[in-house]
């Protein structure tokens, strides 16, 4: 490891930790960092110091390699311009030898913006791109460490690797830093309160919690009461004061989801507290201040209902300022494949001795799949098959129960013929030598060629076995 600098370099600005630390709770978190730059390595190395890491640096993939292999960290920030190896290929050679890894960051250059999602595709994290802003990496790494100190959960790490969801994930801070209010439009389970809580996230200055509160679930006669509170012996049953959502949501952000469900006489009161930041609680007299972000989502065509009377105009355009629209999950397969690999390898996490892989047919037949549920229908039919399975290889059966899904899984839609036939031989040549114990040699010999051609092959399918050498 060298030696933390003894000042900060200007170019990356330090700050005191700002935010809580749960990765684990009885040390410092440890990040690996991987900087071949001494300027930005010391830094960098600086930086993370100061928000609370314990930070391990290497200037070289060959020292990563090692360090990775022998300690435990809790996240790992590389470079992909590395002076020994391409960041991206160590972090493919630890992906086939390690069950688990900690969550990799990449730091990458415009130029390679394309590698990096690549990279993302594979099972890595996250990527910013230089220069970077600080405030967002540090945001990201202890997004990670987090998720992956609370046992591996890292729901809340990416929004996917499709370029729409990346756009997205891209405004998102710069919304945050300057709009009070957002509106998030999008078929149900398709991520929009996970958009709005990155949002609430990366909020500057956010204090206050993230209320979140679905308006189709409460009955009309109790809507007031829950949204404004209301003092004891407002009515019947009030037996105590209870503050309502505005008031929860004071220095923070309120989600209201589904907010095209809302009755017309609660858009009129929900419109005057936004314009006003100010309320009554039922029973009260004194008004009430809140100042709070707003979060407002929906499935529905809000503007068709304002020309139908069924929802106010002038709320539409109160709430309609800055507009996000989350596309549906069958119209980014990208996101598809990365939410499967994603969601296996957490399970892989929770439980390595049953680890899943998934079959290159049953990719197609994910990818050809409507998902009308979307990510929340994705994450529950992963989930289903890697408990339901009794093999480690997941087919389409594990996922499709009738034989109409089943239409479903014999056609590509999005693969090129030669990246089909890479990943059936990537799958079949990993499932051998995980039959095998990994021995390279008994593998070769199964699958009838030579321990150096199975080698190359492993090399160019970016399933590199680090540990072995090829006889001269």
């Amino acid at each position: 490891m060298a030696d933390c600098p003894s000042k900060v370099v200007p170019a990356i600005p330090c700050s005191a930790s700002r935010f809580p630390m749960r990765c684990p709770p009885d040390r410092k978190p440890r990040l690996c960092l991987i900087e071949d730059d001494t300027i930005m390595g010391e830094s960098l190395t600086q930086l993370f110091t100061l928000e609370g890491f314990d930070v391990f640096w290497h200037q070289t993939g060959a020292a990563a390699r090692q360090s990775l292999l022998s300690e435990r960290y809790c996240v790992v920030v590389s470079d992909i311009r590395l002076p020994d190896i391409n960041g991206g290929e160590l972090f493919l050679e630890l992906s086939a030898r390690q069950s688990a890894l900690p969550p990799f960051l990449f730091m990458t250059a415009y130029g390679t913006i394309d590698r990096a999602v690549e990279l993302l595709k594979a099972g890595a994290a996250d990527y910013v791109t230089k220069p970077f802003d600080v405030d967002l990496l540090v945001q990201k790494v202890r997004g990670l460490a987090e998720s992956y100190g609370a046992g591996g959960d890292t729901d809340d790490v990416s929004l996917g690797v499709s370029s729409a969801m990346r756009r997205i994930a891209e405004q998102l801070p710069r919304l945050a830093r300057h709009a009070a209010a957002l509106m998030i439009t999008g078929e149900s389970g398709s991520g929009k309160e996970h958009v709005a809580r990155l949002f609430h996230h990366h909020a500057v200055g956010t204090t206050g919690e993230f209320v979140a509160v679905n308006c189709a679930s409460i009955p009309e006669t109790l809507m007031e009461a829950e949204l404004f509170g209301y003092e004891k012996g407002a009515f019947t049953g009030a037996v105590r004061a209870k503050r309502g959502l505005f008031e929860q949501a004071h220095g923070g952000t309120l989600f209201l989801d589904e907010i095209g469900e809302m009755p017309l006489a609660m858009q009129a009161k929900l419109l005057r507290v936004i314009q006003d930041r100010r309320f009554v609680r039922l029973g009260a007299e004194k008004p009430v201040t809140s100042d709070f972000r707003l979060v407002c989502a929906t499935h529905r065509d809000l503007k068709a209902m304002v020309e139908e009377g069924r929802f106010r105009e002038d709320l539409f355009y109160r709430i309609h300022v800055i507009h996000l629209r989350i596309p549906p999950l069958r119209e980014r397969p990208d996101d598809i494949r990365w939410f499967v690999r994603h969601f296996i390898e957490e399970f892989n996490r929770r439980h390595p001795d049953e680890r899943r892989r998934l079959d290159p047919r049953t990719e197609q037949a994910l990818l050809n799949y409507s998902w009308p549920g979307n990510v929340r229908e994705l994450k529950h039919a992963v989930e289903r098959a890697c408990i339901m399975a009794n093999a480690p290889l997941l087919g389409p059966e594990a996922f499709f129960d009738t034989a109409q899904d089943g239409e479903h899984s014999t056609q590509p839609v999005s693969a090129s013929l030669a990246e089909y036939l890479m990943a059936c031989e990537r799958d079949y040549l990993t499932l051998t030598l995980e039959r095998h114990g990994g021995h390279m040699t008994r593998a070769a010999e199964a699958l009838g060629i030579t321990r150096k051609t199975l080698w190359e092959k492993l090399r160019r399918l970016g399933v590199t076995k680090g540990d072995e050498q090829i006889p001269g």
